[in-house]
């Protein structure tokens, strides 16, 4: 069995809790705020959350606009077009035959649990809407997230590999850590506010993307002067 950690002092959590909000104001004064969702609906914002799965997200934007002008950026047509049809739309997102599969699958949920309706399906609570989306087949931790957060618009805190490799470099938790004790990590130490997990992520997202690569540029990056601390 493994052993439970160590729960930090009210005092380190305080003094962790001032460090991210540190973090995230040196990361927006130098890149500014993200906008980030990139999205027309909130069901586009859940296709691209599963197309982006194992892929960048230019590859995204082109499977994406493949579908709007299909005219299947609706639950409807999604529903109705045939999968192989729908994984030949989404080919430069990669994975092209499983992606539609798990697009399928999605769309199942909301058309024969919600009567084909998004909002019935974010009405339900956070614990309540994580665990619905996560017994979707083909729907992560990662992904669950995402929709919860960009498209419900409900207080989660989205971790990703970025967000792994940052704050292992800034010793915020281990390399190894698990998903669960990553998120639980900034949301026990931020406020619980939509907003505020949005932009620290996005602005996660991109510090990785520009400075935080397998060889980082500590001295580019807005965080550089956090691993002197």
């Amino acid at each position: 069995m493994k052993s439970r950690e160590k729960q930090p002092s009210p005092k380190k959590k305080a003094k962790e809790s001032k460090a991210l909000i540190e973090m995230y104001e040196a990361m927006l004064s130098a890149l500014g705020p993200r906008g980030w969702w990139p999205a027309d609906s909130k069901l586009e914002v859940c296709v691209g959350a599963i197309l982006t799965q194992n892929t960048a997200w230019r590859n995204v934007k082109r499977a994406i606009a493949n579908l709007s002008e299909a005219g299947c950026l609706s639950v409807r047509a999604l529903a109705d077009i045939p999968e192989p049809e729908l994984a030949r739309l989404i080919v430069p997102s990669g994975y092209y035959n499983i992606k539609a599969k798990r697009l399928k699958n999605f769309i199942s949920l909301v058309t024969d649990e919600y009567g084909g309706s998004l909002n019935k399906l974010f009405k339900l609570p956070v614990g309540d809407l994580r665990n619905k989306l996560l017994s979707v087949n083909g729907v992560g931790k990662e992904t669950a997230d995402s929709i919860i957060l960009y498209a419900a618009e409900k207080p989660i805190f989205v971790v990703d590999a970025y967000t792994k490799r940052i704050g292992a470099r800034h010793g915020l938790f281990s390399a190894d850590s698990e998903y669960e004790a990553m998120r639980e990590f900034f949301t026990e130490r931020l406020p619980e506010d939509v907003k505020l997990y949005n932009e620290y992520h996005a602005l996660i997202v991109c510090v990785g993307n520009r400075y935080c690569g397998r060889l980082p540029d500590c001295a580019a990056c807005p965080l550089g002067s956090f691993l002197k601390r």
